[in-house]
């Protein structure tokens, strides 16, 4: 009589991570731009939409975006650990593959060097790190921490979109904050702003806020403090005022 050998569930379990790797693998080898992890959760279940899909195909294509994650970084380590000339990065929150930078030399002889914007200056770097460290943070309170004026430097790192406007403080005025970009982060090469270095001096400085907002009454526009003051002392005193009429 024979026995039916019982399926191992790790063996079957590590299986699906292998395909899955390098599936991403060969996603990633023939993208032509970074991906993702929703662009290649995408991917995926496109793919087991498609006609003709196998059963490999059709059981990730419902793949969840945190199963994708370990996956990519498992690869990127297998690269690693292989010392190829080429690895797997994350920048700004999508994957690719890029070249070691020691075969810089040969890569320039074969596509050319690209003309890139020029090097931001010292006082732009300086703007630029304190709204990364303390953003949303207002224009105003980047000169608190400067001592200097930084209208040029605000337009300079806006232009170049490394800085946008995420929000309006709650103060008196409403002034725009302002934030990073994605382009800041590959700009710099950080996967995300927690891969930013250690910069604790720099988030202690403190910063003196204006006051917030007034309200004369709910739903109304701000008024100034001072125009409150007054209205309110111009308001008659009800014990001081004379009886209403009686009625004929």
């Amino acid at each position: 009589m024979r026995f039916k050998p019982r399926r191992n569930p790790n063996r079957a379990i590590r299986n699906r991570k292998m395909e899955l790797k390098y599936i991403l693998e060969s996603v990633l080898f023939s993208a032509q731009k970074p991906l993702s992890v929703k662009e290649l959760r995408d991917v995926l279940a496109a793919a087991a939409d498609m006609e003709g899909a196998d059963a490999t195909a059709k059981s990730l294509g419902k793949v969840k975006e945190a199963e994708l994650l370990p996956a990519l970084e498992e690869l990127a380590r297998d690269h690693e650990t292989a010392a190829r000339s080429y690895r797997l990065a994350c920048v700004a929150g999508s994957w690719q593959f890029v070249s070691q930078p020691d075969y810089a030399p040969w890569l320039r002889a074969l596509v050319g060097i690209k003309s890139r914007p020029p090097r931001l200056s010292q006082p732009a770097l300086e703007t630029l790190a304190i709204i990364a460290y303390r953003q949303p943070i207002t224009r105003a309170e980047v000169e608190q921490i400067r001592g200097v004026n930084v209208d040029g430097t605000m337009q300079t790192i806006t232009e170049r979109g490394l800085v946008h406007v995420v929000g309006r403080a709650d103060v008196v005025g409403r002034p725009p904050t302002y934030g990073t970009t994605p382009l800041f982060l590959e700009y710099f090469g950080l996967r995300a702003l927690e891969d930013l270095p250690a910069a604790d001096e720099l988030r202690r400085i403190p910063v003196e806020k204006p006051p917030g907002p007034v309200t004369a009454d709910p739903g109304l526009a701000t008024s100034p403090p001072e125009q409150l003051a007054l209205a309110e002392a111009d308001k008659p005193n009800p014990e001081t005022l004379p009886p209403p009429p009686a009625e004929p």
